[in-house]
């Protein structure tokens, strides 16, 4: 009896081996495990999985990245909608899954022009404020909600897209009544904040020399004045045939030499043609067609090219992973993307690492199951 007693007890044993060896390849197959030592792998958080409604979308959040960032409940509009009201709910849980689930937690953005509350930047009766009073706003916004979060957000991107691609400054609110003081006034008090965040600028369309340039001008002007950034976000919003992959890639040794990281901030990659809006197209339907070419899945045909290329840049960050920080997709799955209302509601796209069936793409298929 106590020979049998001992042969059970090794056979369940050598089962429980077996499935937790088998569980130990299932989780070393991640994303985050294959690029982990190399750079934070993120993905952008909504609402609906934020509040824990998409519960199959935070399996993959789980699983595959060690990086967060919120898409849009920390944007200025929804944090402060009113000068003297914060909104943290949202903001609050997102930190809290990040932590709780032993994530780098990214905040964005704290000045934009855009999803900026219509009362930030005027007085009562719609006119500019003062300068005084304008830099009085940004140094409440900045420091309240950087203080909030203080040692619990591992970087912040400060300023977002404040220059366009011919290099210039954009003519938003803050340029208007500031002029370029607004980006280094924006550093300082975000330092002063949280002294040990990371702090960053974010960008789209990087690979463009002219803003390429006033970019990196603008990271010697922050250093020579003694303030702190850490990282260039490259937002990494690309197309089938934009932009030129070598393009990117000058851009992205361009901005390492002058002594920053380099980040992937708003990865992902438009499977639909690139169309011009201000084409003249006098049939609307034929127009409506090519802008939403593929409303039910991608032809076989497009879907490997877009494989390919996707797989081609995540070869070139990890090429470059002596300089680049992180790599953050822009939503979960295809359906969480930006890119299927944009530029008209409707539209249908397949820009993310996973489909709307929470599957892997193709590429990501060979990445998790070949280095097995």
């Amino acid at each position: 009896m106590k020979q049998k007693m001992i042969l059970v007890l090794l056979i369940i044993t050598m089962l429980t081996s077996c499935s937790t060896a088998g569980g130990n390849d299932h989780q070393e197959t991640t994303l985050r495990s294959l690029f982990g030592d190399r750079f934070l792998i993120g993905t952008a958080l909504n609402t609906a999985q934020i509040i824990g409604r998409d519960t199959a979308a935070l399996q993959i959040v789980r699983t595959h990245f060690n990086s967060v960032v919120a898409e849009n409940c920390m944007k200025c509009e929804v944090i402060h909608p009113e000068e003297n009201r914060y909104d943290f709910t949202q903001a609050d849980k997102f930190v809290e899954f990040g932590e709780k689930n032993g994530m780098a937690v990214i905040g964005h953005c704290l000045i934009w022009h855009s999803q900026l509350a219509p009362w930030f930047c005027v007085d009562d009766a719609g006119n500019n404020v003062t300068p005084e009073i304008l830099k009085q706003r940004m140094k409440a916004h900045i420091t309240t909600i950087v203080s909030r979060y203080k040692g619990r957000i591992k970087g912040w991107d400060v300023v977002n897209e404040a220059i366009v691609e011919d290099g210039s400054y954009r003519k938003s609110k803050f340029y208007e009544i500031l002029g370029k003081e607004f980006i280094p006034l924006a550093f300082r008090y975000a330092h002063e904040a949280d002294p040990d965040a990371e702090l960053y600028y974010n960008d789209y369309n990087m690979h463009v020399a002219g803003r390429r340039n006033t970019v990196v001008e603008l990271v010697h002007s922050l250093k020579t004045k003694g303030l702190r950034i850490d990282a260039i976000g490259m937002q990494g919003h690309i197309g089938m045939d934009y932009p030129d992959i070598k393009e990117f890639e000058e851009s992205m040794q361009v901005f390492a030499e002058a002594g920053v990281k380099v980040m992937v901030t708003e990865w992902d990659m438009s499977a639909l043609p690139t169309i011009s809006m201000t084409a003249n197209v006098s049939d609307t339907a034929a127009y409506r067609k090519e802008l939403n070419p593929y409303p039910v899945g991608l032809p076989d045909s497009v879907s490997k090219a877009w494989n390919f290329r996707m797989k081609m840049f995540l070869d070139l960050f990890v090429k470059h992973s002596n300089f680049v920080s992180r790599v953050t997709v822009w939503g979960v799955t295809d359906e969480d993307s930006w890119k299927n209302n944009f530029p008209v509601r409707g539209r249908h796209d397949y820009p993310l690492l996973f489909d709307r069936n929470y599957e892997p793409k193709p590429f990501v298929k060979e990445l998790l199951f070949d280095k097995k």
